[in-house]
């Protein structure tokens, strides 16, 4: 599958730049008896990308996986462009960098302190790890967790 999802991130990437919209992920899924392939995107700016560059996305994207030889996807499959969400994962260099300052959910591959999932704002962060601001009832407390044992990332909406 990844073979098939690297391919196809190397002739949608160009269209998506060229677009001034940013690439954040790419699968292809099978769920029940339908594959999907699923294009996350984003625009930065102010609210992120709108329905409408979506569905011009979606259609040159359409077009460029139509003209493909030979088809990377030659069983039927569902095409899915949609922006990652608020809660969007963190997966790169970039996007660490502006989670710095952000309120992010972090699940771990082994406990720290007899937990697996801290939520807390990113107060920094290198190659080998992060300094995570969390609440513990009225106490704020900065954590270092190491990178190598941060199994997922993403963006998260404190309450």
């Amino acid at each position: 599958m990844s073979k098939v999802t690297d391919l196809v991130r190397s002739e949608i990437e160009p269209i998506i730049a060229a677009r001034g919209d940013e690439f954040v992920d790419i699968e292809y899924v099978k769920e029940k008896s339908q594959n999907y392939l699923r294009i996350y995107v984003d625009k930065d700016q102010p609210g992120g990308i709108d329905i409408d560059e979506i569905a011009a996305l979606s259609e040159e994207v359409s077009e460029k996986l139509d003209s493909l030889e030979p088809d990377p996807l030659p069983d039927p499959y569902v095409l899915e462009l949609s922006s990652p969400g608020v809660e969007r994962p963190i997966k790169n260099a970039k996007d660490w960098e502006k989670a710095n300052g952000e309120y992010i959910h972090v699940g771990l591959y082994q406990k720290i302190d007899g937990k697996k999932m801290f939520e807390g704002t990113l107060k920094s962060y290198n190659d080998e790890e992060i300094e995570l601001e969390i609440k513990i009832k009225t106490r704020r407390k900065t954590l270092t967790i190491p990178r190598k044992l941060i199994a997922n990332a993403r963006f998260a909406i404190e309450f």
